[in-house]
């Protein structure tokens, strides 16, 4: 029996209807990892330091499943694309170009012998540095029969070891696009000796039959999404295959077991609506089950700190450690949160660019919170008055208001560190800027005060090093 390899596209179609935080897109790949589908599609780079920096964190992540990122057709990208994926268990680089003329000439503004040349060249550059190259033919229902045929085989001389082919407008029925991928056999033998994938517009609604009506003429991978935007769906497949493996000769990796469960997270986090007024992007994180003790080596320590997301100088990392000896001396165990705190009081610690001046809070359950804030900056007193959907958010939207500045609010934590009516509350917060993490830390017996002190801390982290530059 064929193993389909089910290749998830949701994180390239983040944008289109529903958004997706930096760390989000972290929890989708292990969500996806855990599900079992074969491919896990990232978007390229087009950023270097913050899209690399996404890259590399979702590699790390990923243990079972390939992590494929496109390329663009020139040397510069494909090397900063590979930069970022090569440490990935199951690294795939994939070269996509449009086939038909009317989109070759609309996006590339150039013939079909140039982007034929443009193709060959940038699969063997992508084949030097990655075993698993996939070449990707968009909208290769509308292209000439010839000049797709000639394009797959140059692709498959190159090195490219799985070739898909789109059908971008979406306006054929199954029984057509069997007789399509059939006919793509017959004119390209080196076919027979790679993986022949498929990605289906459900611009009809038929994305999910036509991906079958391909499998069952030989089709060895599919294109789909865990939360679909137009195109195939990643249950819908699983389950077919599932249910009518038998027949079609085809099984996925896909465990139907957590199927649901899992579905059903992934939908959720992608239909969450972002108000575009709280600085709240992405919730509050979950204990990851990390424990270190005094018997860790450094090096155990600052991997746990990498998993938590930070990018530590070798000065910072140095500090950290020392730190957490000092910690872990005096109990049995440190999770993940105490580790939260060690970075935030320990790591990148700087010069204040913003301090508290005073602050006004206002907050019932019959009124809308409302912060009055003043900070000092260079001996000037900033104002800034907003309303929020609480206490902190709306302190958190007054300093945006008077810094000018937005950055997507990571996780934020509030630990007690004493017992009492008067027990001290300690907030951690993490914010991120260019794809990189900062945490502060804010220690008071009131818990507003913690956490406006823990974000300015860490926002002072973010504008040092942005004025450091």
């Amino acid at each position: 029996m064929r193993q389909i390899n089910i290749s998830d596209v949701t994180m390239k179609q983040a944008g289109k209807g529903f958004s997706l935080s930096f760390r989000e897109k972290i929890e989708l790949a292990k969500l996806l990892d855990s599900l079992g589908v074969s491919v896990i599609e990232l978007e390229g780079v087009a950023d270097s330091r913050i899209d690399a920096l996404r890259v590399k964190s979702v590699a790390q992540a990923v243990q079972q499943s390939i992590v494929a990122v496109p390329v663009q057709l020139n040397q510069a990208n494909i090397t900063a694309v590979w930069n970022a994926l090569k440490d990935a268990k199951h690294p795939r680089l994939q070269v996509c170009a449009p086939v038909s003329s009317v989109q070759m000439e609309y996006l590339y503004r150039k013939k079909a012998e140039s982007v034929l040349e443009d193709i060959k060249t940038a699969v063997t550059l992508c084949r030097g540095l990655c075993q698993d190259v996939e070449f990707v033919a968009d909208d290769a229902t509308r292209a000439d029969g010839q000049f797709l045929a000639c394009v797959l085989t140059a692709a498959i001389e190159a090195g490219a070891s799985t070739v898909t082919v789109c059908d971008s407008a979406g306006t054929m029925l199954p029984g057509e696009f069997s007789d399509f991928i059939a006919g793509l056999y017959k004119a390209v033998p080196a076919l027979s000796g790679v993986t022949l994938g498929v990605g289906c517009s459900n611009a009809l609604s038929l994305a999910d039959a036509c991906a079958i009506a391909a499998v069952a003429v030989g089709t060895g991978e599919v294109k789909a999404a865990a939360y679909p935007q137009n195109t195939a769906s990643v249950s819908s497949l699983a389950e077919i295959l599932a249910a009518r493996g038998d027949s079609l000769q085809a099984t996925s990796t896909v465990r139907t077991a957590q199927l649901s469960r899992i579905i059903g997270q992934i939908t959720w986090m992608c239909q969450t609506e972002k108000k575009k007024t709280s600085p709240f992007d992405s919730g509050v994180r979950e204990d990851e089950g990390i424990y270190l003790s005094a018997h860790d080596e450094g090096d155990s320590v600052l991997k746990a700190v990498a998993k938590l997301g930070y990018d530590l100088s070798e000065e910072d990392g140095a500090k950290v450690v020392e730190a957490f000896r000092a910690i872990a001396a005096k109990k049995e165990q440190v999770g993940i949160r105490e580790l939260d705190a060690i970075v935030a009081s320990a790591a990148m610690q700087v010069p204040a660019t913003y301090r508290l001046d005073t602050y006004v809070i206002n907050s019932g359950n019959t009124i809308s919170s409302s912060a009055h804030m003043r900070l000092i900056k260079d001996e000037q007193v900033l104002e800034g008055v907003c309303i929020g959907d609480g206490p902190i958010d709306a302190a958190f939207l007054a300093i945006e208001q008077i810094t000018g500045r937005h950055y997507e609010l990571d996780d934020f934590q509030l630990q007690a560190v004493t017992e009492g009516r008067e027990a001290m509350g300690q907030t951690i917060v993490r914010l991120r800027s260019g794809g990189k993490l900062y945490s502060g830390r804010g220690i008071s017996t009131d818990i507003v005060c913690a956490g406006i002190n823990a974000y300015l801390s860490a926002l002072n982290k973010i504008v040092y090093e942005e004025e450091s530059v």
